[in-house]
C-alpha cells in the first residue's frame, strides 16, 4: 500500500468536494452533541441513567422500523431531496430536544430523531455515490468517513467550554448548535449537482417496500455486515469495560486507545479504499475484516492474563490496532458490495435495507457485549472470535450467490 498524497484526500468531482464539506459540518454538529449528550440528558432533561438507556433502546427500534420506508420515499423523490429533508428534520428534532423535559417528552423526540438519523446513513451513501463516477465512489465515501472523524473531534473540542460552564443554557447551547449545523448542512446540499439525479427509480409505497422485500441473498449480506459492525460496540463499550474490569491497565490509558483508533482511521481509510479497485477487492476487504476482528477478540481474551500493566496495555493496543483495520476493511467492503448489488431502480430501498445491519447492531450490540461476552470472561471473547471468523468465511459464498448469472451466448443470439 503506497503512502497517500494530499490529492488522495480530495474527491475527484466538484460535487464530491462540496459533499465532503457538507459532511464535515454535519459531523461537527454530531460531535458537539455526542460530547455533551450524557450530561445534557441528566442535567437538562432530568432523566436517570436507566431512563436514558430505555428511551434510546425504544428510539433505536423506531429507527430500525422506519429506515426502509424512508428509503422507498427516496426512490420516489430522489436521494438528495430526501437527505435535505432528513437534515432539516434532524435540526427541528434537536430544537425540540433542547427544551424537552421528562421521560415522555424525551422518548417522543428521540423516536422522531431516530427515524431521521437511521435513514441518513443510506441516503448519505446514495448521494455521495451520485457525486462521483465509476471507481471513485468508494474513495469518496472513504474521504467522507475521514472528514467525519475529523468533524467529530472538532465538535467534541467545541463542546468543552460549554460543558465547563455547567448550566442548563450551556447544555441547550450544545443541542441548538447541533441543530444549526444540520440546517447549514441542508443548505449546502441544495447547491450540489449530482451525476445521477435523473435516473429512473421504481416507485414503491413505503410500507409495501418493507413488506415485499424478497431478496434473501442481499439480506444474508446485510446480516454478515451487521455482525462485522459489532466493532462499533466493541470500541465504544467493550474494550473500556473489559480493560477496567479484567486487566491491569489504569483507566487513564483508555483515551490513548481511542486516540490510536481515531488517528489511524483518519490517515488510512482513504488508502485502504483503493483495495476495491482490483477485481474481487470489495469481497476481499470484507473477508479480511472478519479475520482481523477474530484476531482482535483473541487478543482481548489474552489481555486479562498479564499482571503487568505495560504488558496488558500492549496487548490491548494490539487489539485496538486489529479492530481499527477490521473497521476500515468492513466500511470499504460494505460500501462497495451494498451499492454494486443494489438494483439501479431501487437504490434507496436496497441501501436502506443494508443499513439495517448496523442499526440492529446498535440496538442489540451493547447488551450482547456487556451481558454475554464480558460476563463470560475470556471464553466470551473466544466465542465472539469464532462468530467473526465464521462471518469472514461466509463472505465469499454469499457474494458469489449475489453475482448475476451469465447468459449463454446462444441465448443472446436467439
Amino acid at each position: 500500500m503506497r503512502l497517500p498524497s494530499a490529492k488522495d484526500y480530495v474527491p475527484a468531482t466538484a460535487a464530491g468536494r462540496s459533499f465532503a464539506v457538507t459532511s464535515l459540518i454535519n459531523a461537527i454538529g454530531t460531535g458537539l452533541y455526542l460530547a455533551g449528550s450524557a450530561v445534557f440528558f441528566v442535567r437538562s432533561v432530568g432523566l436517570t441513567t436507566a431512563q436514558v438507556g430505555l428511551a434510546l433502546a425504544v428510539s433505536g427500534v423506531v429507527g430500525f422500523l422506519t429506515t426502509v420506508p424512508i428509503g422507498a420515499l427516496a426512490d420516489r423523490f430522489g436521494a438528495k431531496p430526501t437527505l435535505i429533508v432528513l437534515q432539516l428534520w434532524r435540526a427541528g428534532g434537536f430544537v425540540a430536544l433542547a427544551f424537552a423535559h421528562g421521560m415522555v417528552g424525551f422518548v417522543a423526540v428521540s423516536c422522531c430523531l431516530a427515524a431521521a438519523e437511521a435513514a441518513t446513513q443510506p441516503m448519505t451513501q446514495a448521494v455521495a455515490s451520485a457525486t462521483t463516477e465509476g471507481t471513485d465512489r468508494t474513495r469518496t465515501m472513504a474521504i467522507v468517513r475521514t472528514v467525519r472523524n475529523v468533524g467529530f473531534s472538532l465538535g467534541a473540542l467545541l463542546a468543552a467550554p460549554l460543558l465547563a460552564a455547567d448550566s442548563v443554557w450551556a447544555y441547550r447551547g450544545i443541542v441548538l448548535g447541533t441543530a444549526a449545523a444540520f440546517v447549514l448542512s441542508a443548505g449546502l446540499l441544495t447547491r450540489i449537482r449530482t451525476a445521477t439525479e435523473a435516473a429512473v427509480q421504481k416507485k414503491v409505497a413505503p410500507l409495501t417496500a418493507l413488506r415485499d422485500f424478497r431478496d434473501w441473498r442481499y439480506l444474508l449480506l446485510t446480516a454478515l455486515n451487521g455482525v462485522l459492525n459489532l466493532h462499533t460496540t466493541i470500541l465504544s463499550v467493550g474494550i473500556s469495560l473489559w480493560a477496567i474490569e479484567a486487566t491491569a491497565v489504569p483507566a487513564g490509558f483508555l483515551p490513548v486507545l481511542v486516540l490510536v483508533n481515531t488517528v489511524l482511521s483518519i490517515v488510512l481509510q482513504v488508502p485502504i479504499s483503493r483495495m476495491v479497485d482490483r477485481a474481487g477487492g470489495a469481497e476481499r476487504t470484507l473477508r479480511l475484516s472478519g479475520f482481523a476482528l477474530t484476531a482482535c477478540c483473541l487478543a482481548l481474551a489474552l489481555s486479562d492474563a498479564p499482571t503487568s500493566a505495560p504488558v496488558a496495555g500492549a496487548v490491548l493496543l494490539l487489539a485496538v490496532l486489529l479492530l481499527t483495520f477490521g473497521e476500515m476493511w468492513q466500511a470499504v467492503g460494505g460500501w462497495e458490495l451494498s451499492y454494486d448489488f443494489a438494483p439501479e431502480d431501487r437504490k434507496g430501498v436496497y441501501l436502506s435495507v443494508f443499513s439495517l445491519g448496523g442499526t440492529g447492531q446498535r440496538i442489540t450490540g451493547p447488551a450482547l457485549i456487556t451481558s454475554a461476552v464480558i460476563a463470560a470472561g475470556p471464553l466470551g471473547w473466544v466465542a465472539l472470535a469464532a462468530v467473526f471468523g465464521l462471518a469472514g468465511l461466509l463472505v465469499t459464498p454469499v457474494t458469489r450467490m449475489l453475482q448475476p448469472v451469465p447468459v449463454p451466448a446462444e441465448e443472446v443470439a436467439s
